[in-house]
């Protein structure tokens, strides 16, 4: 189905072509053969990086796409229409750049462009074994040695933890609590720092997560991102965005279970007619095209708050929420319209929904965006 946008530029009209046709060409021949082997795509990504796709939201002077965050997000729906693991690696990348682009001194910063180019693969070390939602009680330490930090303990569910370059690694520095968290960048093959076997996940098995450890790894200490004790800030400054970026790929997901429902049901005939005729089944798609749109406005107008720079934290948890619980319903209801065809891993729709349940947990589950939308209206 085609969507129907509104787009700041031309410049941006441009890039969401350009983006289909590589999600076209790319993308889509390749998710069903890498899901079923566990294989990261890690050349598509520098396809995408040399396209410029994997440092849109950033200043074009930190080598940057300098693009607005609603353009951004449409690019990773239509990458998330065709290959889920796709977008959400870009998405994940995307969210590793941001301590860096935002908070990282100017000798940090010199590492931007390979960065925001995908030469470097990022990940995002903030979850732990015992802490997930609770993000304050994490337990890495780092300590000051010399010219060093040495960092030890675990971090778990981390996102190209077997193939990421660097790591931001949120660690404890100080005192319990928020305030004692500093935020240190890593280079992936520093001695002391471990990933372990891959998690044997339910979906998303071309973007493998698993526990790296930290066993005295050193990194120097002009590695420190912002000041001591401003990690957490930075964390969670971050997260805002990236939940935004979780939203755009639910709906992405949605729609590609949407659009693969519908070309079904027409082919697909019963009684001597199409099935999406059938009343019952057209007022289902009809739902789920509605829903679908919703959670894109949704997610887009919390996109616009941000780019003007106005306080966007409550809607990005709205969006994440909403989007997330939308591609749930979508992927269900849709490999409903397939019957027993929708079953078998002969049709994609199964691991739609395989995919969609992932979303509803990953930067902070669905019950935290629920509570911090809930304290938002007792203030």
């Amino acid at each position: 189905m085609t969507v129907e946008r509104i787009l700041p530029t031309e410049e941006a009209h441009d890039l969401l072509a350009l983006t289909t046709e590589l999600a076209d060409r790319e993308l889509a021949p390749r998710a069903a053969d890498f899901e079923a082997r566990a294989a990261f795509p890690r050349e598509v990504l520098r396809t995408l990086g040399r396209a410029g796709l994997l440092g849109l939201p950033y200043p074009q002077e930190q080598g940057g796409g300098g693009q607005p965050y609603e353009v951004y997000l449409q690019v990773l729906e239509i990458l998330a229409s065709r290959w889920l693991a796709v977008a959400e690696a870009v998405s994940v990348h995307t969210l590793a750049c941001y301590p860096v682009a935002a908070h990282g001194d100017e000798r940090l910063r010199e590492r931007l462009p390979a960065m925001l180019g995908g030469e470097l693969l990022g990940a995002y070390c903030l979850s732990e074994p015992q802490g997930g939602s609770d993000a304050a009680a994490l337990t890495t330490r780092a300590w000051r040695d010399g010219d060093d930090y040495v960092l030890a303990g675990t971090k778990a569910w981390i996102t190209h933890a077997r193939d990421a370059d660097f790591y931001n690694v949120f660690c404890r520095t100080g005192g319990p609590g928020a305030k004692g968290i500093s935020c240190l960048l890593a280079d992936a093959g520093t001695p002391g720092i471990t990933p372990q076997a891959a998690e044997r996940t339910m979906g998303l098995r071309s973007s493998p997560v698993a526990q790296i450890a930290f066993d005295d790894a050193r990194v120097p200490a002009h590695r420190l991102v912002g000041s001591e004790g401003g990690g957490f800030a930075i964390a969670m400054s971050a997260l805002d965005s990236g939940r935004l970026g979780i939203a755009a790929c639910a709906v992405g997901l949605a729609q590609g279970a949407l659009d693969y429902a519908v070309g079904y049901a027409r082919q697909r005939e019963q009684f001597g007619r199409p099935i999406v005729e059938f009343q019952g089944l057209g007022f289902l798609l009809a739902d789920l095209a509605t829903q679908i749109s919703a959670a894109r406005a949704l997610t887009l107008a919390a996109a616009r708050l941000r780019d003007t720079g106005r306080p966007y934290s409550i809607e990005a948890a709205k969006a994440k929420l909403f989007a997330t619980d939308t591609a749930m319903r979508v992927t269900t209801d849709a490999l409903q319209v397939l019957g027993g065809a929708g079953y078998v891993a002969d049709h994609p729709m199964e691991r739609y929904l395989r995919e969609a349940k992932v979303l509803q947990i990953v930067e902070g589950t669905n019950q935290i965006q629920r509570m911090v939308i809930a304290r938002s209206l007792s203030r």
